[in-house]
């Protein structure tokens, strides 16, 4: 089944995700990634993402839309959209383009996180530059600061997880993103999760609801 995993920044998607991919096989398309990629490689399009998401607004749809659609045609995985659609209009313009690619989506799986929790999260959360690993400055900190246990790589805040601009992410998520609930409700493919659990209770939710 093809899922799309959505909530509020800092709600856990990322983490699920990679659960999914490890133990389901599937394939996460993550836009966040892909705008990162894009950024890290200087494309045009990486800059014109990055001057959104310094300020916490959301990317326009044109640029993600194509994005996704590159990502998609010839896709035999079953896959995991994070972070996309955001808003009802990118909702609708995924049907459009799954319609068109012999595609579709299964469960739209909402993962539900009180506010004050995410911003937590959020403002403690730091990334590997290399290789993407999350941390967390308390709850999950590298053995050594500013080291990746991983690959070595450096550890630092992203632009848009500091806290200037985490109020205007969830605002603008807010306003945005939650009309997404009544869309896919009235598709009958709206699920909540709790995420505000330990990491492997909230997947073993998700893996009930895809399996």
């Amino acid at each position: 089944m093809n899922v799309i995993l959505f909530g509020a920044p800092g709600a856990g998607k990322g983490t699920q995700s990679s659960l999914m991919i490890e133990r389901l096989g599937m394939k996460q398309i993550s836009t966040g990634d892909l705008f990162r990629a894009a950024i890290k490689n200087q494309t045009d399009l990486g800059k014109k993402a990055q001057e959104y998401m310094d300020k916490g607004q959301l990317v326009p749809d044109s640029i993600v839309i194509g994005m996704v659609e590159e990502v998609l045609k010839g896709e035999t995985k079953e896959f995991i959209l994070d972070g996309f659609p955001r808003t009802v209009a990118q909702a609708q313009a995924l049907d459009e383009l799954l319609r068109k690619l012999g595609l579709s989506v299964g469960k739209a799986i909402f993962l539900e996180v009180p506010m004050e929790i995410l911003m937590d999260r959020l403002t403690g959360r730091r990334v590997c530059k290399s290789c993407g690993a999350v941390y967390h400055v308390t709850s999950k900190p590298p053995k050594m600061a500013g080291v990746c246990d991983l690959c070595g790589g450096e550890v630092y805040q992203r632009n848009d997880d500091k806290a200037e601009v985490i109020g205007t992410r969830l605002k603008t998520y807010e306003e945005f993103t939650s009309p997404l609930k009544s869309f896919y409700k009235d598709a009958g493919k709206y699920v909540e999760v709790d995420g505000d659990r330990a990491t492997e209770s909230v997947y073993k939710d998700i893996e009930r609801i895809v399996l």
